[in-house]
């Protein structure tokens, strides 16, 4: 391929990847749901409790253990985020089993994701994106069929494409590409944990991008969230 040698699996690797896929396509389903049922301070404050599912997935299924120094730091990261993202939290009943299982299905994502690149298969990030892109895009077809948002999309594009959103579209698919390459590659040469510590860190930058580009009003406790937050994954960096 150039760029990477595709790996030869067999026909229960094959079955490995097909079910990884589901799973992945299944976490952004429910995340999105989600977002609908409940409010983004909420779904934010409980997507950053994925690094204690991590851990607590880690050590009832892989049997690993942690230092206490890295629990302790782990502290300052998760309410760094609920700090961050203070504001009104309202959901409905099925919007928080929605949010809390999609939390629950990015740690078991980040994990398996760094099981089969490290594990037994040891695939290629590029290998990875190359097995896994057709078979998302096969599964997102057929979701948005039933639910009639391919009609919607369809319609849409016939009605309302013009070349600079094409562009875009097609330049977002560009940075999509980038992400999951380097968000593959990262979590082959660290950890399942520090990814989704990473991710927590991510979402106080985002906020303070939102400030720079968009004059997004922060509060002093969102200020505090940050610097809690920032302080905690460079503390988990440091016991790592």
């Amino acid at each position: 391929m150039g760029w990477f040698t595709p790996a030869k699996l067999g026909e229960r690797e094959n079955m490995i990847m097909l079910m990884f896929s589901i799973l992945y396509t299944i976490n952004i389903a429910i995340s999105n749901v989600s977002l609908n049922l409940v409010s983004v301070p909420f779904h934010q404050v409980v997507r950053a409790m994925t690094p204690v599912f991590t851990v607590i997935i880690s050590i009832m299924f892989l049997k690993k253990t942690y230092p206490a120094k890295i629990y302790y730091s782990l502290l300052p990261v998760v309410f760094g985020v609920a700090f961050a993202t203070s504001d009104e939290y309202s959901f409905t009943y099925m919007g928080f089993f929605l949010t809390v299982l999609g939390a629950v299905l990015a740690a078991v994502k980040t994990i398996v994701t760094n099981r089969v690149q490290v594990g037994r298969l040891k695939l290629a990030p590029l290998d990875l994106l190359f097995r896994m892109s057709p078979l998302a895009f096969i599964q997102c077809i057929i979701y948005a069929y039933f639910t009639g948002e391919l009609q919607d999309v369809m319609q849409f594009s016939s009605q309302n494409m013009t070349a600079d959103l094409a562009f875009g579209l097609f330049f977002n698919g560009l940075i999509a590409f980038g992400l999951n390459i380097v968000s593959f590659t990262a979590n082959k040469k660290t950890s399942a944990l520090t990814m989704t510590v990473a991710g927590n860190v991510k979402q106080v930058l985002s906020i303070i991008l939102s400030v720079v580009i968009f004059d997004y009003a922060v509060t002093l406790m969102n200020s505090f969230g940050i610097l809690l937050t920032l302080v905690g994954g460079a503390w988990y960096g440091y016991v790592l």
